[in-house]
């Protein structure tokens, strides 16, 4: 398991925990729900019992302020009492201002006959009412709060886990910085040496091809160095035509890969491929997509690079006929450390991206991808 996979796997694990308190919570919170709704019940069937005793006949001299006790003691369940022909004679506990809108106790009544069935008082031998309620503010508040704490708790971990991936790849870019450019450093020296020894070897008037290879190598190193150092900096663009820096990196790919490997450029003459372009940087763009299609390819197969002129784009499209790359990993090829190769860091792709985006402004992205069949990358690049 690589870097990114064990990342990947720890960034599940938290959000499968996460989805499983908040699972926990909401059935914690919907039984709660569920005592408190059998409660408010029994307190309005108290409340219809009292209103039952004090409509029934009974003794004059029997105390009946308990009773009215019950009935006053209901200030938070909303009630509204209507007859056998549904004519509201009596309401409890909606905004005052409202009831006096015939329409709006129409409109609670209904909501209340549709929610749950009416309590039954006998009034009289031949008189019935029926007492409909709807749940407290306090149990509506109690049912929604899971759901809202839910939200605030994911809206904070959304805005930690920005803060703290903002914080992390600023941190990861200074070290990609600063160890591009110590890497540059570092080449400064044997390479100074290697054209003294050129030099000295042309004096010996050692075989001219030999030192033409060995001066083709050093200025590869330089070229490399070049590449480096501009990491972390903002590199310096010219208009420039693609297609003539796409000629020759593929031009330098196809001398140092496999016979087996078949190259093809596709693009209209009559087109405008002026850009701003920093040579060397995407020279690095185009060997390092080659080099992925030929991993890709096991050294056999077509690479087709297509060059389109888009009004105010251009497009580059270069397709292999590797294994292909599943849906799944479209995005995630570009991460750094992921990698399907036994050796490697899993930098080029990465390093891909932020060449293309980071400093040409353009986009690079898997545009499709059919196993053993074709793979293309696009970059879309601004005239």
């Amino acid at each position: 398991m690589n870097i990114y996979s064990k990342k990947q796997y720890w960034k599940s694990l938290l959000l499968l925990s996460a989805i499983a308190i908040g699972i926990l919570s909401l059935f914690i919170t919907n039984n709660l729900v569920g005592e408190l709704a059998n409660e408010e019940r029994k307190k309005v069937e108290l409340w219809a019992e009292g209103m039952r005793k004090l409509t029934q006949e009974s003794d004059p001299n029997q105390d009946i302020n308990f009773i009215f006790k019950v009935i006053e003691n209901n200030e938070t369940i909303p009630v509204i009492v209507v007859d056998a022909n549904n004519t509201i004679v009596f309401y409890r506990n909606l905004d005052s201002l409202k009831a006096l809108d015939d329409a709006y106790l129409q409109s609670k009544f209904l909501s209340m006959k549709t929610e749950r069935k009416p309590i039954e008082v006998q009034v009289t031998a031949n008189d019935k009412q029926y007492i409909y309620y709807e749940d407290s503010i306090l149990l509506k508040k109690l049912f929604y709060y899971p759901f809202i704490q839910l939200f605030v708790v994911f809206l904070f971990i959304s805005i930690a886990y920005f803060a703290f991936s903002s914080s992390r790849k600023a941190e990861q870019n200074q070290v990609w910085v600063g160890m591009s450019k110590e890497t540059a450093h570092q080449l400064g020296t044997p390479i100074s040496s290697l054209m003294a020894w050129i030099e000295l070897l042309k004096i010996k008037k050692v075989e001219p091809n030999l030192v033409t290879e060995i001066n083709k190598d050093v200025s590869r190193l330089e070229t490399i160095t070049e590449r480096f150092s501009k990491i972390g900096s903002a590199p310096k663009l010219t208009q420039t035509n693609v297609v003539e820096i796409i000629e020759n990196s593929i031009k330098y790919i196809k001398t140092r890969s496999s016979k087996k490997v078949v190259f093809e450029t596709i693009y209209n003459k009559n087109g405008n491929f002026n850009t701003p372009i920093n040579t060397a940087l995407f020279e690095w763009v185009i060997e390092n997509l080659c080099k992925n299609a030929i991993d890709a390819m096991s050294g056999d197969g077509k690479i087709t690079t297509e060059i389109t002129d888009n009004f105010q784009m251009i497009y580059i499209d270069i397709s292999d006929t590797g294994k292909g790359v599943s849906k799944s990993k479209f995005k995630t090829v570009f991460n750094p450390g992921f990698t399907t190769k036994k050796r490697g860091w899993g930098l080029g792709l990465s390093l891909t991206k932020r060449i293309i985006e980071n400093y040409h402004k353009g986009k690079i992205f898997i545009k499709s991808s059919e196993p053993n069949i074709k793979t293309t990358f696009r970059i879309v690049l601004k005239k």
